[in-house]
């Protein structure tokens, strides 16, 4: 079982050295993802808010009337960009954002699949989800896991 391994892993660092170790396993991976995310977040809202029709424009939908509601959820892509990148400064404390980010790039597919399933948008508009959302599901699920010692942790001494 996946989580035994993680048990054993800590058993044993703690036979050897007589403590947990305080750092998050795959360290360097996590933060390397957090920073690629939220550069990419960042960059992704930048250009969205500048250009909030590109969508529309690549998929063939008509333009918005109101491109700024687009903007406005660009923005929030961006903000969350900021959070990811303390998440990869400080990988031991970011389970809740992680998890956050992560149920956002779960349920915005959802969303996604229910337009195109209804005919109100092509499957074009997928292209949404392929960079924003699918990529990231196993890496930062892989970070959860490897997260969640931490945050049980911390949450002791609410």
């Amino acid at each position: 079982m996946p989580g035994s391994i993680t048990a054993n892993a800590e058993l044993n660092e703690t036979a050897v050295t007589g403590q947990v170790s305080n750092t998050i396993a795959r360290r360097k991976f996590h933060r390397v993802i957090f920073f690629a995310a939220g550069v990419y977040n960042i960059a992704w809202g930048i250009y969205s808010a500048f250009d909030p029709q590109w969508l529309f424009r690549f998929a063939g939908l008509p333009l918005l009337n109101h491109p700024s509601v687009f903007s406005c959820l660009a923005m929030v892509v961006g903000v969350y960009g900021v959070l990811y990148l303390d998440v990869a400064r400080r990988p031991e404390q970011g389970w809740l954002i992680a998890a956050v980010g992560l149920a956002g790039k779960v349920l915005g597919p959802i969303g996604l699949a229910t337009l195109i399933l209804k005919g109100v948008w092509p499957l074009s508009t997928i292209v949404l989800c392929l960079t924003n959302d699918f990529i990231w599901w196993i890496p930062f699920s892989l970070y959860l896991k490897d997260s969640w010692r931490f945050f049980v942790q911390s949450s002791k001494g609410v």
